[in-house]
């Protein structure tokens, strides 16, 4: 899975198109992502002792990988992710645009 919790990606394609926000949950197995702002759905929800009010709540719900694309800072604009080996063994992930090393 080459996107990860706390990158920043950008909506490629469908109603929240353009929509850029940071990721805050992964699901591998079902392959989605939870995106901070987008697609935004509301449920009902009956009041508890963790929400006292109860009413109508507006979250967060997930949007499958292939919508999203990881958003390069230096170079404006989503790029893909490549994985590269460097010399010591360790894989690390690059921006396909530029060639740079995503920090984790």
């Amino acid at each position: 899975m080459h996107i990860r919790k706390g990158d920043t990606v950008v909506v490629i394609s469908g109603r929240q198109k353009g929509r850029r926000g940071k990721v805050l949950r992964v699901f591998p197995k079902r392959d989605r992502v939870l995106v901070q702002g987008v697609n935004m759905i509301k449920r009902h929800q009956r009041p508890s002792t963790r929400n006292q009010r109860g009413g109508i709540v507006e979250r967060e719900a997930p949007v499958h990988l292939s919508k999203v694309m990881i958003w390069c800072e230096a170079a404006g604009r989503p790029s893909r992710v490549i994985m590269k080996r460097l010399e010591d063994g360790t894989r690390v992930r690059t921006y396909k645009v530029n060639h740079e090393t995503i920090s984790d």
